[in-house]
């Protein structure tokens, strides 16, 4: 049997509806989607590329030696765009990492990627810090809850699952924004059409619970900060600088 061919791909849309234009949004002297793209190509992948929407994205990519492809703007999620600038390419394994997140260990990406080579790798895979209550009280960010097995059984931009008075409480799981997939898999999900629940929750990965795709769930003691506001980037700087200082 062959050796299995990896690739990371980078989901970077400019039009975000919360923060336009985020994924060129300088992050202690560079564009956040360099930072990405660095942590991304200093993984165990054979290939990383970025799937982007707007000339000035391709511009800024190619300034720093990226490969980046251009893809439709109208394409409805990130999966979606990957699938289009992975056509012709030669990848069985594929790693969606988000454009928005500038702090994420390259750890968990082979951490995935070697979940994904075992002989009994799940169709799907995706990662969880554990966090509180209080920290996660927010909608943007995306808690998830799990089988004994660490088989994802929902996400929500609500706090899941809910502890009424009296009842006994149990962690709490933060879902950060990568995902594995097989190649097989990935070209299924993106032919399904859009589900209830993720129109409701606009959580693409609800397609794939919708549609019996099962996602296991990786959980990690590291350290990530997702973007998702101006707000975000300034914490996402502070805690960037803090790790160069640390070095």
């Amino acid at each position: 049997m062959s050796e299995l061919r990896t690739a990371v791909v980078i989901p970077a849309r400019y039009g975000s509806s919360r923060f336009p234009g985020k994924v060129l949004a300088k992050l202690a002297g560079k564009p956040m989607i360099q930072h990405v793209y660095e942590r991304a190509s200093a993984s165990k992948a054979d290939l990383c590329l970025i799937a982007a929407d707007d000339q000035r994205v391709i511009d800024v990519c190619s300034s720093f030696g990226a490969r980046a492809i251009m893809t439709d703007p109208e394409l409805p999620s990130g999966s979606d765009r990957i699938a289009a600038a992975l056509k012709g390419i030669d990848a069985d394994v594929v790693i969606n990492v988000q454009g928005d997140e500038p702090l994420l260990p390259t750890e968990a990406i082979d951490a995935l990627i070697d979940r994904m080579l075992q002989s009994d790798a799940p169709a799907m895979a995706t990662v969880g810090v554990q966090g509180t209550r209080e920290e996660l009280d927010n909608p943007n960010k995306v808690k998830l809850v799990m089988s004994n097995s660490n088989r994802a059984l929902y996400f929500s931009r609500s706090m899941i699952p809910f502890l009424r008075s009296g009842g006994e409480d149990m962690p709490v799981y933060l879902h950060w924004g990568i995902y594995a997939y097989r190649r097989e898999t990935l070209e299924r999900f993106v032919a399904l059409p859009a589900g209830k629940l993720e129109n409701c929750e606009k959580l693409e990965q609800l397609r794939a619970l919708e549609n019996d795709i099962a996602i296991q769930v990786l959980i990690t003691n590291l350290e990530s900060v997702g973007v998702d506001t101006p707000e975000d980037l300034v914490r996402a700087e502070q805690k960037l600088i803090e790790k160069m200082q640390n070095a």
